[in-house]
């Protein structure tokens, strides 16, 4: 079912392309528009800042609108439309209307978002006179175009693919991108996603099926700690397949499709020289669990010392007994690499230089068990470096 994730197609019934709308400073690709002619069910999940895009504010009205139906969505980057009042709203709408006169649809059936800097107004007159050729332009075919323009600070595409067999023979595609690099951290999803796929899928089921698939992994990275004005992921089904044949299969492929994406976003934080991915077991309860690992993975100290592949796991546990879970000394241990550093409440005697070898990997794998229960979850991060830190002082100038 796992296919190389590198250019694949978008799912039948859909096409798409990307155009330079001179929306960034230093050009390339800025506007990306995904349709699908024929009408596709559709669902999405948006940030929980109360400083929400106008382009968010947009679609959660046309989302409900459409009762949950979709004939196109653009994205542009390079600017935010966020904190940008009337004229910010006015903004969303003229790109969603011109959407929706060069595709022809209604302009409910059109979902809209902007990624880029915050408090700066989009260059309107470029980008609707740019969205009709790029309507033109639409072809079927690979989804790396469109995720280039949607992409900002970051370095690389980041697509995933699954297959799966249709109900009535044949095959179920799942293709997700994503943007994302900075201001990375869960309420909602966390950078801009967009999950398609060609099984048909009633509202309600897909809409399920996403909250479960985004629960499990853009709800378990955060790169700074900073929930964005305009994170979203859209999921989108054409249904030019027909049925998956076993609807779990579905599920799991837009799962793990989510996870892949979800790990390509922390392997490309700002600055990103080394992941942190924390599995905790054993807590009194799941709750517990995902909140001791998120405290570890997010602590700074704890990420300055992965950054520098410092062995100092007592920060680890400092991090964990903070956390706000139950939490026993006496019962808790924990493993880095596959080592004992901690347990029965006292250090355990481990090689130094097994250690260090151990914090020095690409991604530090740090296992926690509380011994207190059945509760499992995990979380990735990744160091915080000087780097980042320079980039995003010197964001906008």
């Amino acid at each position: 079912m796992t296919e190389p994730s590198q250019a694949p197609p978008f799912p039948r019934g859909f096409t798409s392309a990307s155009v330079a709308a001179g929306i960034k400073a230093k050009g390339g690709p800025d506007l990306s528009l995904l349709r699908c002619d024929a009408g596709a069910v559709a669902a999405a999940m948006f940030t929980t800042n109360a400083f929400a895009a106008a382009p968010v504010l947009a679609s959660r009205r046309n989302l409900r609108d459409s009762h949950g139906h979709c004939s196109a969505l653009v994205v542009n980057s390079g600017c935010a439309n966020a904190a940008t009042g009337p004229e910010g709203a006015a903004d969303a709408e003229a790109m969603i209307d011109a959407v929706a006169a060069a595709c022809d649809c209604t302009p409910a059936a059109v979902l809209v978002n902007s990624t880029g800097v915050i408090g700066q107004r989009l260059p309107i007159d470029r980008i609707t006179a740019a969205i009709p050729g790029l309507a033109k332009a639409c072809v079927s075919g690979s989804c790396e175009p469109f995720e280039r323009g949607i992409m900002t600070t970051d370095t690389r595409p980041k697509m995933s693919t699954r297959t799966l067999p249709a109900k009535d023979g044949g095959s179920v595609r799942v293709t997700g991108v994503a943007k994302g690099a900075g201001m990375i951290h869960p309420n909602m999803a966390t950078t801009i996603i967009v999950v398609t796929t060609d099984a048909a899928v009633e509202p309600a089921a897909l809409d399920a099926m996403l909250r479960v698939a985004v629960e499990g992994s853009f709800h378990r990275i955060s790169i700074d700690g900073d929930t964005s004005t305009n994170d979203a992921i859209f999921c989108l089904a054409s249904g030019a397949a027909g049925a998956a044949g076993d609807p779990a299969e579905l599920q799991r492929a837009l799962s793990e499709v989510a996870c892949d994406l979800a790990r390509m976003v922390v392997q490309d934080g700002e600055g990103f020289t080394r992941g942190l991915e924390v599995r905790v077991r054993g807590a009194a309860t799941q709750a517990d669990a995902l909140a001791i690992a998120r405290t570890v993975a997010t602590s700074t100290l704890v990420r300055c010392a992965i950054t520098g592949g410092d062995p100092n796991w007592g920060r680890i546990v400092a991090a964990a007994g903070r956390s706000g879970a139950r939490v026993d000394p006496g019962r808790l241990s924990v493993q880095a690499g596959g080592l004992t550093l901690f347990a029965d409440g006292a250090p355990q005697r481990v090689d130094r230089k097994a250690v260090e070898a151990a914090f020095a990997t690409d991604t530090v794998i740090v296992d926690i068990d509380a011994g207190l229960g059945s509760g499992e979850d995990f979380f990735l991060s990744s160091g915080l470096t000087e780097a980042y830190v320079r980039l995003n002082a010197d964001y906008t100038t």
